[in-house]
């Protein structure tokens, strides 16, 4: 098989259409359709929208105290320049700026990185996304994109840019090459062959303003890693970002496979070094242990090291790390099909008993911030063990044994939040889906009454349960009521990516009849 990458240089960017894998690069490019090179879906650019918004920050005042003898050059000669800049927009700018800065660089520059990514070119950088679908930290610049236009437009960004145009190209230039031998590594051994899809893209930003920061975001299809260009590129980190590109879809498009090994996040919970956003989100767990368990495979380590790497994931809480790259050895290196076809056989090898005896005895590495004399994570409790025992046996998709386990529960502790959801599950799962809804609209009650008041809902609980009952309604051929109950799952503070992506994607698509084998899979 031939394999290409395909480049379309233009004035402002470098486009990578890669359909495995790399040889001489430039051969193909002239061969292709100008339309077929514009839907690439890896590419390697600039974006004049982060441009403006990190001008913006340093006009600001965004780390004025840092020496610039490490800046790019691009950064520190314009940041003299914006420092510089006068006049009511830029007031405006420095006033909303401090009004919206945090202790932390990083989670400055991260909020406005985020908004870089939702918003479209000058002169108005207006959203492109709707409201429930912009990333929490985006929401947190609210009107920020009349205060950037204004600045834009008195601070004469766009001739700042064109100054600077060609040096962004030739930083562009240098990115190309690796990069590309990034994507043709990965796509070779997941034996993918790439499809541009429209909506769907993975951007390498260079961007000398940004600083020693690299920053991975993806807001629904779009992902993009944004780095300051260099000599050494970091490219641990763009393959890193790559690989969700990847991978990220295939939880979702094999539910029952995946819903199969969600009891692992309850061993995987206990980990003090987890971090928040993996607890109440077994997908995007499951794909980070995936990516770590590819990079592993892609590293080609000494065996030495290959069990120091996956002891150190284990320890930080990624427990699905060793049984994965297992099953990537044992049966995905000696099949034919690509991961995006196998990666529900890939879990199946996975042991459910196995692995779950092993991980009951797992010791986690204490929190970063504690003293090296902490205690190890401690054993489950009662109510950690039942829960746990409910939840393999749902996954189990018994839920007639379930429903005991989760009733004992309430029992013993009354109104407990992840009891009742996992009782309104094996509900679903026996079919008494009017039971089921009653309880599902009770978990999302504010004012609840009784024993259900008796504990603070946690938001994952409260998000899936308005999803549920979105889908409940949908097969019920209530769509008001359904896209409702999406919206009031996209409206709930800390809800896990897993819920909203379940929520926008009821709102588009609605919810279809569940076939045979999928029919109690159509839950978290």
């Amino acid at each position: 098989m031939r394999r290409s990458i395909t480049l379309n240089l233009s004035r402002k960017t470098f486009r990578l259409s890669v359909f495995l894998p790399l040889l001489l690069g430039l051969t193909a490019f002239g061969a292709l359709a100008p339309a077929a090179r514009a839907q690439a879906s890896v590419s390697v650019d600039s974006s004049r929208q982060l441009f403006a918004v990190m001008c913006a920050l340093h006009a600001a005042g965004f780390e004025s105290n840092v020496a610039s003898a490490s800046f790019h050059p691009v950064r520190a000669r314009l940041r003299e320049v914006l420092l510089r800049k006068q006049g009511p927009a830029t007031d405006a700018l420095r006033e909303f700026y401090r009004n919206h800065e945090v202790t932390d660089p990083a989670a400055t520059l991260a909020r406005y990185v985020s908004f870089a990514l939702v918003v479209g070119p000058p002169p108005t950088f207006k959203y492109e996304f709707s409201r429930d679908e912009l990333p929490p930290d985006a929401l947190a610049l609210e009107n920020f994109n009349e205060i950037l236009a204004a600045f834009d437009r008195e601070a004469g960004i766009e001739e700042l840019w064109r100054s600077v145009e060609f040096e962004y190209q030739r930083e562009i230039s240098r990115a190309r090459e690796p990069v590309g031998q990034i994507v043709l590594v990965a796509t070779s051994y997941l034996r993918e062959v790439p499809k541009p899809r429209p909506g769907r893209s993975f951007t390498v930003i260079v961007e000398p303003m940004i600083g020693g920061r690299t920053t991975f975001r993806n807001v629904g299809d779009r992902y993009a890693i944004m780095l300051r260009p260099g000599a050494e590129l970091p490219l641990d980190d763009i393959r890193h970002a790559y690989l969700h590109f990847l991978l990220d879809p295939l939880p979702y498009r094999y539910k029952a496979a995946t819903n199969s090994k969600r009891i692992f996040l309850n061993y995987a919970g206990r980990a003090p070094r987890l971090a928040a956003e993996y607890k109440d989100d077994f997908e995007a767990f499951l794909t980070e242990c995936l990516v770590k368990a590819v990079e592993l495979r892609l590293s080609k380590l000494s065996p030495e090291k290959l069990a120091a790497e996956i002891g150190a994931a284990e320890a930080n809480g990624f427990v699905l790390v060793r049984a994965l790259h297992r099953e990537l050895v044992r049966s995905f290196d000696q099949s034919a099909p690509p991961m995006s076809l196998y990666f529900a056989d890939l879990l199946r090898g996975i042991s459910i008993g196995e692995e779950g005896k092993r991980l009951e005895t797992i010791q986690f590495a204490a929190a970063e911030s504690a003293s090296a004399s902490a205690e190890p994570a401690t054993e489950l409790s009662e109510l950690d063990q039942w829960l746990v025992e409910g939840d393999r046996q749902i996954a189990g998709q018994d839920g007639a044994a379930a429903s005991a386990t989760f009733e004992r529960i309430l029992e013993k502790y009354p109104g407990q939040p992840r009891a009742l959801y996992g009782l309104a599950v094996a509900l679903v799962l026996r079919g008494e889906v009017e039971k089921a809804k009653d309880m599902f609209q009770d978990l999302v009650s504010a004012t609840s009454a009784g024993a259900q008041a008796s504990e603070k809902k946690p938001p994952f609980v409260v998000a899936w349960s308005h999803v549920h009952l979105g889908r409940i309604y949908d097969l019920e051929r209530n769509r008001e009521l359904a896209l409702s109950e999406y919206r009031a799952a996209l409206a709930v503070e800390g809800a896990p990516d897993a819920a909203r992506i379940a929520a926008r994607r009821g709102i588009e698509k609605g919810t279809p009849p569940p076939s045979k084998k999928d029919d109690a899979a159509q839950r978290p």
